[in-house]
C-alpha cells in the first residue's frame, strides 16, 4: 500500500505510551520489594507476569487483527491495559500487582502484534528497517521519562509543602504515604483512557494488509515454528527481551546493593540514562543502516555492548554507574535489527511471523526471574552473569542471518546498493 503517514505517526504514538508503561518496572524494583518485604525471587515474578502476558495474547491477537482490524484491537489493548493500573491503583498488595502487571503486559502485547507488521507495511517494505529504529528512538525517549516521573512522584509526594496547593495534593490524599510509587499507576490509568478516546475518535483510515501481512489461521503458525530460521529468531527476540529487562529491571538494586546509591534518585537516573543512552544509539544506529549491512551494526554494537556489561558489573562505584547505561546505549539497535532480519528471511505470512517473534518477548519474563533466583543463591552480581550468554547468542545472529532483503545503504562511491 501506499506509505500512510498518519498510520505511522499513531505507530510511533503507540511506540511512546508503551514504553512509558512497560519500562517503569526497574526503577520500581527497590522500591517494591521494601514496600511490599519480598525477595530478589519474589519481585522478578512482577516482571515475570507482565511479559509472559506476551506468550499468552501475543498469536491469538494476530489471528484476531484479521477479523477485527487493528483500531479494534488497539482500542481493546488499551482497555485490558487500563483496568489494570487501575485495579493496582485502587488495591496495591503483592497480589494485585501481578494480576495487574499480567493485565498491563496483554494490552501491551495486543498492541505490538498490531503495529509491527503495520508499520513495515504502512511506511514501506524498504524503509522498515529505519522506521524500525526510529520507532525505538520512540521508545527510548519514553523509557528516559518515566523514571523521571517516579522520582518527581515519589520526592515530591513525601513532602507536604510541594504536594500542597498543587495538582500532586489530588494524588496525595488517595495514595499511600508508604507506597508513593502507585501514585504511577493513576497516571497510567489517565493514559490508557487518553489512548482510547484519541483512537476512538480519530479518522482510522482503512489499511489493508498484503496476504503475506496477514495472520494466518494455526495451520499456518504451525508450519511456521517447523522452519529452523523461525525458531533462531524467536530465540533471538527471547535473548533481546531477557537481556535488555535483565540489565534495566536490576539495575537501581544493583547499584544499591553493591555501591549504596538510593534508588529513588541516584538509581532512577541511571535507568533513565540507560533508556536515554538506547535513544541516542538509535540515532547512530539510523546513521550507520544508511552505509552498513545490518548484521555488521548488530555484531560491533553487541560486542561493545558486552564490554559495558563487564564494566558495570565489575568496576567501581562510579565506573558502574557510567557503564550500565552504555550497556543500553549499544542495545540500542538490537531489537529492531533482529526483527526487521528476520521478517526479511522470509518470503511469506510475515503477519503470523511478527506474531510468534512478539510472543518471544516471554524473554522479559524468564531472565529477569533467573537473574533473582540467582541473585538469591549466589549474590545479584553472579546472577546478572546469565546475560551474557543472551548477549552471545544475539552476536551469533549477526553471523548467520541470511536475510532476503537487506537494508538500503549508500555506499562512500555515490553506488546504491539495493537488493530489495
Amino acid at each position: 500500500m501506499k506509505r500512510n503517514y498518519y498510520i505511522v505517526s499513531l505507530i510511533m504514538l503507540t511506540f511512546f505510551v508503551i514504553s512509558f508503561l512497560t519500562n517503569i518496572i526497574g526503577p520500581l524494583m527497590p522500591d517494591i520489594i521494601k514496600g511490599f518485604h519480598l525477595s530478589l525471587t519474589l519481585v522478578a515474578l512482577l516482571p515475570f507476569a507482565f511479559f509472559i502476558a506476551y506468550g499468552v495474547v501475543s498469536i491469538p491477537t494476530g489471528m484476531l487483527v484479521e477479523k477485527y482490524k487493528e483500531k479494534k484491537i488497539m482500542i481493546t489493548g488499551f482497555i485490558v491495559a487500563f483496568f489494570g493500573a487501575l485495579l493496582l491503583a485502587l488495591v496495591p498488595n503483592y497480589l494485585t500487582a501481578v494480576i495487574s502487571l499480567f493485565l498491563i503486559g496483554s494490552g501491551m502485547a495486543m498492541l505490538q502484534v498490531v503495529i509491527n507488521p503495520l508499520l513495515r507495511t504502512s511506511g514501506g517494505e524498504e524503509h522498515y528497517s529505519f522506521n524500525s529504529v526510529m520507532a525505538q528512538l520512540i521508545f527510548g525517549i519514553a523509557s528516559f521519562i518515566s523514571p523521571n516521573v517516579y522520582s518527581y512522584f515519589v520526592l515530591h509526594l513525601n513532602n507536604s509543602e510541594n504536594a500542597q496547593g498543587s495538582f500532586l495534593s489530588i494524588f496525595s490524599s488517595f495514595v499511600p504515604a508508604d507506597l508513593p510509587w502507585i501514585s504511577l499507576y493513576w497516571v497510567f490509568t489517565v493514559i490508557c483512557l487518553l489512548m482510547i478516546l484519541i483512537i476512538l475518535f480519530s479518522k482510522f483510515p482503512k489499511v489493508e494488509l498484503n496476504t503475506d501481512e496477514k495472520a494466518g489461521a494455526l495451520q499456518t503458525h504451525i508450519m511456521l515454528f517447523k522452519k529452523p530460521v523461525v525458531i533462531l529468531f524467536f530465540i533471538g527476540i527471547f535473548c533481546y527481551v531477557g537481556t535488555e529487562q535483565g540489565v534495566a529491571n536490576w539495575i537501581s538494586q544493583f547499584l544499591y546493593t553493591y555501591h549504596g546509591y538510593n534508588p529513588q534518585t541516584t538509581g532512577a537516573n541511571a535507568v533513565a540514562y540507560f533508556w536515554g543512552l538506547m535513544t541516542a544509539g538509535g540515532v547512530i544506529g539510523l546513521l550507520l543502516l544508511k552505509i552498513m549491512d545490518q548484521r555488521k551494526v548488530l555484531i560491533s554494537f553487541t560486542l561493545l555492548a558486552l564490554v559495558s556489561l563487564t564494566l558495570a558489573l565489575y568496576g567501581s562505584a562510579k565506573i558502574s554507574l557510567i557503564a550500565f547505561p552504555l550497556v543500553g546505549f549499544f542495545a540500542s539497535v538490537m531489537y529492531p535489527g533482529i526483527f526487521s532480519l528476520a521478517l526479511n528471511s522470509v518470503k511469506e505470512h510475515h503477519g503470523s511471523f511478527a506474531g510468534i517473534l512478539v510472543t518471544g518477548i516471554i524473554g522479559g519474563a524468564v531472565i529477569p526471574l533467573i537473574i533473582g533466583w540467582l541473585g538469591d543463591h549466589f549474590g545479584l552480581r553472579a546472577g546478572m552473569l546469565f546475560i551474557y550468554l543472551t548477549m552471545g547468542y544475539i552476536l551469533s545472529i549477526g553471523f548467520w542471518a541470511r536475510p532476503l532483503i537487506t537494508n538500503k545503504t549508500i555506499d562512500l562511491f555515490k553506488r546504491e546498493k539495493n537488493i530489495s
